[in-house]
């Protein structure tokens, strides 16, 4: 059995070895071990860190393309107000009416921009929302919402992660 020293030991040797790459080699230190940053922590970053940036080759990734991201609890009560039958789809746009007004979703279209910002539902929000079936939506559901730079906004379950 191993200790916690000889552990830590262990950790380091490897991070050591890790980090030591020949002077000839273009892999910079943020390929071999990435960083995430935030939007709120990009401005305050080194500038050695700024130029590995630049080197990296651009790659397609969710977590770059998120600019903001918002935990919810969204109340669905007046739902229940309606017919039986028509009780979940109102939950859905009770939801959707919810995420639009507080992550600032526009609703006409820019002349710079050719379409209107999407908002994207998962199918586990779906799933919960209509779990119960048609008459018993819940009154209230926790979302992980995010806009990304394109300001498409998806929303997530929030137990999910």
């Amino acid at each position: 059995m191993v200790n916690a020293q000889e552990e830590q030991q262990i950790i380091q040797e490897t991070k050591e070895e890790l980090l030591e790459v020949p002077e000839e080699s273009t892999v910079t230190q943020n390929e071999i071990m990435p960083t995430t940053t935030t939007a709120a922590t990009a401005d305050i970053e080194e500038p050695e860190a700024v130029e590995a940036k630049t080197e990296k080759p651009k790659k397609k990734s969710n977590d770059d393309d998120i600019v903001t991201e918002r935990i919810y609890t969204i109340p669905l009560q007046k739902a229940l107000v309606r017919p039986p039958k028509k009780r979940a789809p109102r939950a859905m746009q009770l939801l959707k009416i919810f995420v639009a007004k507080h992550m600032k979703m526009a609703t006409t279209v820019s002349e710079e921009d050719d379409e209107l910002p999407q908002l994207i539902i998962t199918e586990e929000v779906n799933e919960k929302i209509w779990s119960k079936g048609i008459e018993k939506p819940p009154r209230k559901i926790r979302v992980r919402v995010t806009k990304a730079k394109d300001d498409t906004i998806t929303v997530y379950l929030a137990e999910a992660e």
